[in-house]
């Protein structure tokens, strides 16, 4: 684990300068660092730097950037390769210096070229110089557990696991790309390939670029779409079977996640997904496992009490702590340094806070992530079920809803959720059910404008076109004819893991852990884990209402149903309370149309306008709705963040 950057450029960047590039990320390498620059061909000069979280031969054998002993392949590398010790049997022929991973992706490039990241298994962001063809590639893992930027400025190319060391990169104009702000606001976070600034961009999971002579090429060697399309063409038809594969794979993806020089343990909320790893993790224990998890005074938001009987079950190590609102409030400052650009998925705070809690003891916690994106565990889910068995009725209220009423139409006066339905038209956003006033007022923050002809659909694929304009920016994803599904459930599923896991879930947990340099560790997201569960018929993973049923399943292998079958929760944080009590002054200060007018991006009026209103619950003007807290808790995050980068 660790945090990589640099460049191929013909512009001059010092070695001091990438010193102070890679030094912002001390935070994701605190044990070492290595900065070094290489002449190219053609004016370009290369440079390749690494900041070090030893996981894995603690000795200097491990230092990065690391070379082939023939001196031809160059890699800074951050992440795990949990098949490396097979791969070294696989390649007896070369002659290995250190028992750490990152020598098997040289060995592996130089006996099969770029197809080794076939070959790979493991979370990665990888960045490998090939002088014999003059070749820099980036390559990220098929989920994208691992981050990794690149600013292009014309025949130059800079890279790096976060935004801050671009950011420090002489040259670097820092322009904001407001396009994508409308999406922000909406989703809280901005997905791959668009970032906050012009011409910086995140390599999507699954991706490669390739960077020859000032061109670049990108493709994808594992596409979630295309994966799921051939897999789930072979199903495993037999449940008991299906549940025996699954569990085998999950243990086996556990066991070599289990593999590291420094202390180990897991996150344990009680949940049924890190209950489960937990337990596969005991059960390959020779010793206690260390486990942690913390707790909230808000009974509903509480589930300390659960963690702690599984732990009494499981028999590990557990550490429980309990925080208090204003220990999560003290963390808000703290947001812009460790996330980069803006990012607004509050549960953050308290993953920041039992990151911190397990640092204290171990340097690698393993997870449960990707639990409810492969096996339908999200009550979303629920949601797009009964949207699905809706279609006929809300395409006739849809209908209906037009005859004029009064000053607007019928559809107006109908109750919400009866308009989401009415209003999901649109083939590409079926499953992405949304209040149409909500994304009007997302546009409207850049705009000023809410009555766009059509906020919702009629848009180019985002991920295709880095110029679009701001009228036309999405903020759903108008993509889902392209996974060729008719089951809303499933299609929301592939949805949800090409955008809202990689995006969201695991940036939130690598910024966090990564801020106290902790390693988190995802079996669930295991390549042959995420494989085999596309072979899993849908019927076994929603039975009957029961979501994640094949996983539960599993779980009650090891624990039993009563201590693990309860509504399911999640990190609360008191946004409302924040922003109308101990953050409303700067709230309000961030939407001053003087401020605003200053800044230049927003629409001053709307803003003001729309903030004021939400502060004081509004008076039948924007944001009188609860949902709206999202978008102004988002738009406090952007503020915060320009505040500490920009200004």
């Amino acid at each position: 684990m660790c945090g990589i950057s640099g460049f191929i450029s013909k512009r001059v960047i010092s070695q001091e300068d990438l010193r102070i590039m890679n030094d912002t990320m001390y935070h994701r390498g605190p044990d070492d660092s290595g900065v070094e620059i290489y002449p190219g061909k053609d004016g370009y000069s290369i440079g390749f730097a690494q900041r070090r979280l030893a996981i894995l031969d603690l000795s200097p054998l491990g230092h990065q950037p690391m070379h082939s002993e023939n001196g031809r392949v160059t890699v800074v590398f951050n992440g795990e390769i949990y098949n490396f010790l097979e791969l070294k049997e696989e390649m007896k022929d070369y002659r290995f210096k250190s028992s750490c991973d990152t020598e098997v992706i040289i060995a592996a490039y130089l006996k099969w070229g770029i197809d080794m990241v076939e070959h790979l298994n493991g979370m990665f962001a990888i960045a490998l110089y090939d002088r014999d063809t003059q070749d820099v590639y980036l390559i990220r893992d098929r989920i994208g557990k691992k981050p990794l930027f690149y600013w292009l400025d014309g025949e130059n190319l800079v890279f790096a696991s976060e935004l801050k060391p671009i950011m420090k990169c002489p040259g670097f104009s820092g322009q904001i790309r407001k396009q994508v702000i409308p999406r922000y606001l909406y989703q809280q976070y901005i997905p791959a390939p668009e970032t906050i600034f012009t011409d910086v961009f995140k390599l999507e999971a699954g991706g490669i670029l390739r960077f020859h002579g000032g061109e670049i090429k990108k493709w994808k060697y594992w596409d979630v779409k295309k994966v799921y399309a051939e897999l789930s063409q072979d199903p495993v038809s037999s449940y008991e079977e299906a549940k025996e594969g699954l569990k085998e794979r999950l243990r086996i993806s556990v066991v070599s996640r289990m593999i590291a020089d420094v202390p180990l343990g897991t996150f344990l909320s009680g949940g049924y997904d890190s209950s489960l790893i937990t337990a596969m993790a005991q059960e390959f224990s020779d010793e206690p496992v260390k486990t942690f998890c913390i707790g909230f005074d808000v009974p509903q938001y509480n589930e300390a009490e659960f963690a702690k009987k599984v732990a009494n079950h499981l028999g590990t190590d557990h550490t429980e702590i309990y925080i208090s609102e204003k220990e999560m409030y003290e963390l808000v400052s703290s947001i812009p340094h460790y996330y980069d650009e803006p990012f607004a998925d509050s549960s953050q705070i308290p993953s920041m806070m039992v990151s911190k809690l397990a640092k204290k003891y171990v340097t690698v916690a393993l997870s449960g992530d990707g639990g409810d994106e492969f096996f339908c565990g999200y009550n979303v889910y629920d949601n797009v079920r009964q949207a699905q068995m809706l279609e006929i009725p809300g395409a006739i209220v849809h209908a209906l809803g037009q005859i004029p009423l009064g000053r607007g139409k019928l559809i107006d006066r109908m109750p919400f959720r009866v308009r989401v339905v009415a209003a999901n038209r649109d083939p590409e956003t079926k499953t992405q059910l949304v209040s149409e006033s909500y994304v009007r007022g997302a546009h409207a923050f850049i705009t000023g404008n809410e009555t766009l002809d059509d906020p919702v659909s009629g848009f180019e694929y985002i991920n295709t076109d880095f110029n679009l304009d701001v009228n036309r920016m999405p903020v759903l994803f108008p993509v889902e004819t392209l996974y060729n599904v008719g089951n809303f459930q499933v299609r929301r599923m592939l949805l949800d893991m090409d955008t809202y896991l990689p995006e969201d879930i695991l940036v939130k947990m690598d910024r966090a852990s990564m801020k106290y340099s902790l390693e988190n560790r995802c079996p669930i997201l295991d390549r042959d884990v995420m494989e085999y569960s596309f072979r899993i018929p849908h019927s076994f993973k929603y039975s009957h209402g029961d979501k994640k049923h094949i996983l539960k399943d599993i779980a009650y292998d090891y624990i039993p149903k009563e201590l693990l079958d309860r509504p399911k929760t999640g990190f609360g944080v008191p946004l409302d309370n924040w922003m109308r009590g101990p953050l409303k002054e700067a709230l309000l200060d961030y939407s001053s149309t003087s401020f605003l007018n200053r800044q230049g991006i927003f629409d001053a009026d709307y803003v003001s306008r729309f903030v004021n209103n939400y502060i004081v619950k509004g008076d039948g003007g924007p944001a009188t709705g609860a949902n709206f807290s999202k978008i102004c808790w988002s738009f406090f995050i952007f503020q915060q963040w320009y505040n500490y980068f920009m200004t």
